[in-house]
């Protein structure tokens, strides 16, 4: 079976700096392609119970953007082939000025944003300033969208868009049907190549998704595992590596 694409998903600096280290030397173990690294945040909109208490846990340590920017520094250093995007929310980006955040995420290592809560046509000058960055603007369908509105995403000319594969809140389990696969395809035909995500945590939901979308999404299941073994490095880290495995059909 051919290697499903996987971009993973971690809150920097959860539980620690040296163990979200270790989970991400895990993840990239396991054969994930993409990290979406999380700028903590203290009132997600879309994150569900695993992600916002990690986010808290962060947070609560006095940890800072310019934090989670040196982290991403860090990874991309060790694993300069390894593409990472940013996944935060439009008041972290705007405050310091969209254009200056992205200068820095750039020559942290950052290749894409992801801020769910700026519109792919109203996004604050995000799509230029990552393009004069050298990044790309990821932006988010969601099958909530009318269908005029997401006709006008899948057709905008991103070349990479972010499905959220239902309503709500990450971290629930998704039933991958008909109306999933048919949403799916949707987004993605005007061309722009898809990643799906929200409540991917296991091989099932995996391949039942692969052949619509570039990548799958997967990181509430991490951060669960990661909270369940942040007592030792090495069960965190077999824990991740396997879930990885499973995720991109390469399970041992």
């Amino acid at each position: 079976m051919a290697k499903i694409k996987l971009m993973a998903h971690l809150v920097a600096g959860y539980p620690t700096e040296e163990l979200s280290l270790v989970a991400a030397r895990a993840l990239i173990s396991g054969g994930a392609d993409i990290l979406e690294i999380q700028l903590p945040f203290s009132d997600p909109s879309a994150d569900g119970p695993a992600i916002q208490t990690a986010c808290t846990t962060v947070l609560e340590r006095g940890y800072r953007t310019a934090d989670g920017l040196r982290f991403i520094s860090t990874l991309h250093r060790e694993f300069p082939q390894t593409s990472i995007a940013v996944m935060s929310y439009a008041s972290l980006v705007y405050t310091p000025g969209i254009a200056a955040f992205c200068k820095k995420a750039s020559e942290a290592g950052v290749t894409g944003m992801i801020v769910p809560d700026l519109p792919f046509d109203q996004d604050e000058g995000l799509t230029e300033a990552c393009t004069k960055n050298g990044m790309l603007n990821i932006p988010v369908a969601a099958p909530s969208m009318s269908a005029e509105r997401l006709g006008k995403l899948a057709h905008a000319g991103f070349p990479y868009i972010y499905a959220a594969l239902r309503v709500g809140i990450t971290g629930t389990d998704t039933t991958i049907g008909k109306d999933t696969l048919d949403f799916l395809s949707k987004v993605s035909e005007g061309g722009s190549r898809i990643y799906g995500g929200f409540g991917i945590s296991n091989g099932t939901q995996a391949r039942a998704i692969a052949g619509s979308v570039e990548a799958i999404v997967a990181g509430s299941v991490f951060v669960r595992i990661i909270t369940e073994h942040k007592s030792s490095k090495e069960e965190l880290a077999l824990a991740v590596e396997a879930k990885a495995r499973e995720l991109t059909g390469q399970a041992l």
